[in-house]
């Protein structure tokens, strides 16, 4: 991103909130944004589909004393502008006053030059390129086994953004982004029976992704180990979630300790703050500034400064996670998440994949989760797995068609290990996480 193209960003911003005030508007805030996206979807080494993507708008939320009113639009014009501003300012004049709207308190705001991010890596990618990646991709997923009998595409995306917020206290920052990935999707087939199976690659920097040929090899290896996959029977043992189902269970735990849910009165975690909710020994960070990672970001959603902070210490629940809105419904402080958190980061045990089976010993290894059956209320949790059956710390066949249950409470502090073999993209990284004592209902 040019430091034009900021600019220009930054001055939409700068006109829409001087339109709030001379309209009218107590305060504002404002979030200008532009994306450039390309898509290509192979399947059978034949393009299915090229999308190619590019929106812009702004959003505005205007405040008069504590009633609020929001109102977005694709059309930056003037003339949409002073539209989309009269707009929001009706909603607040017919909206009830709520004691904690309002934007965040000013000296949460970056003060000084934004920290370096580096977040923005664009590519040179053209159709023609991305369906040669794509077909390379898939390619290498058919060919890795004889079994690999069909295909569900393999997809290269390329995207860019532009986002820039401001508010009536006087901040205004923008962040470019990138985001770029590769993914296929293939089945294979024995005796009668079919399993599908993927893999991806995603980075902000394109000369970071894996090689094509290897995201394939891994997504046709991954189907083909599926194959002969049966229930087991029913049984209470230890559970080993694979790195890449694991970071859905502290998805869960992030949703628990939200403001909103929280406010609500609609968490397994109420009044959790200062209590033990994991074994000793773990620690959950948020680490908001960390150089290209997917979930960096210099302010939230309020423009509130973001922060590196321990969520989990020693086990101990330290923080929650909210907005400046859901801080004053607690009577608490923003924590500076306003839009979610940041690059999460949990400790582990020092132990690679293959000592995490050892330990298990016998149970089950998950590595697909199905259905929606998590109660946020209770933390009951029960949902439809497929994976791998291990004895004495090996692999012994696929199973598929089971479900695995217990409660999120007890499932956190019953964590027995955490891998080290956690992925570095995506805003959650966790190792494969053992759970002792869950109940698995099969055959």
């Amino acid at each position: 991103m040019t430091q034009q193209e900021r600019a220009g960003l930054e001055d939409r911003v700068a006109r829409i909130l001087e339109v709030a005030k001379q309209q009218g508007a107590d305060a504002a805030e404002v979030a200008v944004s532009r994306a450039e996206g390309l898509a290509v979807t192979v399947r059978r080494g034949e393009v299915e589909t090229v999308e190619q993507t590019r929106d812009q708008g702004f959003g505005i939320s205007v405040y008069l004393g504590r009633r609020k009113g929001s109102a977005s639009t694709s059309d930056s014009s003037p003339d949409a502008i002073e539209a989309t501003v009269a707009k929001a300012l009706n909603i607040a004049r017919f909206t009830a006053e709520d004691p904690a709207a309002g934007l965040a308190d000013p000296e949460l705001m970056p003060t000084g030059p934004l920290p370096q991010l580096d977040l923005f890596h664009p590519w040179g990618l053209d159709v023609a390129a991305a369906t040669e990646l794509a077909q390379a991709c898939e390619a290498a997923a058919l060919d890795a086994d004889a079994r690999i009998s069909n295909s569900e595409g393999s997809t290269t995306t390329s995207s860019r953004s532009w986002r820039a917020y401001g508010n009536s206290h006087g901040f205004i920052g923008s962040e470019p982004a990138t985001r770029h990935g590769l993914s296929v999707s293939v089945i294979a087939g024995r005796d009668g029976g079919m399993q599908r199976d993927y893999a991806y690659t995603m980075d902000r920097v394109p000369e970071a992704l894996e090689a094509a040929a290897a995201v394939g090899r891994r997504a046709g290896e991954r189907a083909v180990a599926r194959l002969g996959a049966r229930p087991v029977p029913t049984a209470r043992v230890p559970v080993l979630f694979g790195h890449d189902v694991a970071s859905g269970l502290l998805g869960h735990f992030i949703a628990a300790i939200s403001g909103g849910n929280l406010y609500r009165r609609s968490s397994f975690l109420l009044d959790a703050l200062g209590k033990q909710v994991f074994p000793e020994r773990v620690t959950i960070e948020e680490c908001p500034h960390l150089p290209r990672a997917l979930g960096s970001a210099a302010f939230d959603g309020d423009g509130v400064a973001t922060r590196a902070k321990r969520l989990v210490e020693s086990g101990v629940l330290a923080s929650y996670v909210l907005s400046a809105y859901s801080a004053r419904r607690l009577k608490l402080a923003t924590t500076g998440n306003a839009g979610g958190i940041h690059n999460l980061r949990i400790s582990d045990d020092g132990l690679d994949f293959e000592a995490m089976l050892a330990r298990l010993g016998r149970g089950l290894l998950v590595t697909e989760l199905m259905g929606q059956g998590v109660n946020g209320v209770t933390g009951d949790y029960s949902r439809g797995a497929a994976g791998f059956w291990v004895e004495d710390g090996a692999i012994a066949h696929p199973v598929q068609e089971v479900t695995i249950a217990g409660n999120l409470k007890d499932m956190f502090l019953n964590i027995d290990a955490i891998g080290n073999d956690a992925v570095r993209p995506g805003n959650i990284v966790c190792g494969s996480m053992l759970v002792d004592g869950m109940t698995v209902s099969g055959a």
